[in-house]
């Protein structure tokens, strides 16, 4: 126990650390020139609570495939969902490449995160084939009861925090959101539980349009820098986990780099947007208590918590944005002409909500979880990049609500909903903060 928690206290400390001198020296690209573009050119990043603004639904209406306006390049916004279907399904036509966003030898291209999310067949359809066998439905099965111990674990810690607090409230952010992904990917992975509060704070980095390449790709390179000794340990004794199961099947046909690529997009991916599933749709509960109620009065959590995650994955779509994607010839999309070279980035909640995908008359702003059975969301992508943990994000928040909700049946926020505040300008969107009352 004192080995655990002096090794979490150094990676703390080293975290903060880290930050501190980002702030004072920033490194590559300076993305914070975003934040002085037009508005116009920041519309898929800007919600009204949880919903997107009001002006890129009447924008995908009216030309589901638009002409971003940032000066000096070719930038397009697929905003409709049988668009954003052709961009993301078109790997032939779109690269997702992640020189293309640096340039070759550029600033940030020795932080290349790898992964699957940042290359093209057939590095990609190699990758991705030895990765899937883990993440089917059967494999993933061993993991559901650490998955109930972990938010049980942590619904305790949340109760814990609310006792010892002055005024009787506690973060749901802090105390479950984010621990629950983290402690189960490192379970996952076979990463030391101890070096979590770092990886939480690698994963907000880097997803900050607002605080710059800096930070973003600072963050990058910690958390690549660390899982490099994690895989060279898992290469000197293969453990249990997805890391050591690869390394004990795949030998030298995996890279070191490529291992350490799979593990922080199994990270990154995993972690930032299911903590950010499980604060705003307890928010949504809290707002509005029929939803509560329905998932702590059933007699069947299971049967009831699936139609509510699926709609709630919908309806928030954290991921507002596709990794950006770059025309490798000329192509037509929704009947527009897109050259060569253009930049495509395709709005993932915009999408989620055109009426297209749920059929005539019904209300796609509106979060219904009996909404009877559409055509597939798009909030874990599609096509060759749809998220390879899909069905493990999936039974997380099928597990959590149930559990939090039953073991806190008077739950409640311990703040008005217009004091929340949600990110701005976040790839990933969701609050930093949720205090609640027990």
């Amino acid at each position: 126990m004192y080995v655990r928690s002096a090794r979490s206290a150094i990676a703390s400390w080293l975290t903060r650390l880290y930050f501190s001198r980002l702030r004072r020296k920033g490194t590559g690209l300076d993305l914070s020139i975003l934040s002085k573009l037009p508005d116009g050119a920041l519309l898929p990043l800007r919600r009204e609570g949880v919903d997107p603004v009001p002006e890129i639904g009447a924008l995908r209406d009216r030309e589901p495939v638009s002409r971003l306006p940032i000066p000096g390049m070719t930038v397009w916004l697929v905003s409709g969902y049988d668009e954003a279907k052709e961009v993301l399904g078109n790997a032939k036509a779109f690269s997702n490449d992640f020189r293309h966003l640096v340039g070759v030898g550029g600033a940030g291209a020795d932080q290349n995160p790898g992964g699957l999310g940042f290359c093209d067949p057939p590095d990609h359809t190699r990758l991705r084939r030895l990765l899937t066998p883990e993440f089917t439905m059967r494999r993933l099965s061993r993991l559901t009861p650490r998955i109930h111990a972990i938010v049980e674990e942590q619904l305790a810690q949340l109760e814990k925090a609310v006792r010892e607090s002055p005024d009787g409230t506690a973060d749901l952010v802090e105390h479950f959101a984010m621990p629950v992904p983290a402690l189960v990917i490192c379970e996952l992975l076979g990463v030391p539980y101890e070096e979590r509060e770092a990886f939480q704070q690698f994963s907000v980095a880097r997803f900050d349009v607002l605080g710059g390449a800096g930070a973003s790709f600072g963050a990058v390179s910690q958390s690549l820098d660390y899982l490099r000794g994690v895989v060279a340990e898992q290469r000197r004794h293969p453990g249990e986990g997805l890391l050591g199961m690869l390394v004990r099947e795949h030998g030298d046909n995996i890279t070191d780099e490529e291992l350490t690529g799979l593990a922080d997009g199994v990270l990154t991916g995993g972690l930032e947007t299911t903590a950010s599933m499980l604060a705003l749709g307890t928010m949504i509960m809290l707002s509005d208590r029929e939803h509560f109620a329905a998932l702590r009065d059933t007699e069947d959590p299971a049967a009831v918590a699936a139609p509510f995650v699926d709609e709630l994955l919908r309806h928030l779509t954290v991921v507002q944005t596709a990794f950006p994607r770059f025309a490798r010839e000329d192509v037509e999309i929704g009947g527009v002409p897109i050259s060569g070279g253009d930049i495509v980035i395709v709005s993932l909640s915009a999408a989620d909500r055109d009426p297209r995908l749920g059929g005539d008359g019904d209300d796609m702003d509106a979060f219904l979880p009996a909404r009877p059975p559409t055509a597939s969301h798009l909030a874990f992508g599609y096509g060759i990049h749809r998220c390879i943990g899909a069905e493990l994000g999936k039974m997380e928040l099928r597990a959590a609500f149930p559990q939090l909700v039953r073991r806190f049946p008077e739950l409640q926020l311990a703040v008005a909903p217009e004091e929340l505040e949600f990110r701005k300008l976040s790839i990933v969107y969701g609050v930093d903060s949720l205090p609640v009352r027990l």
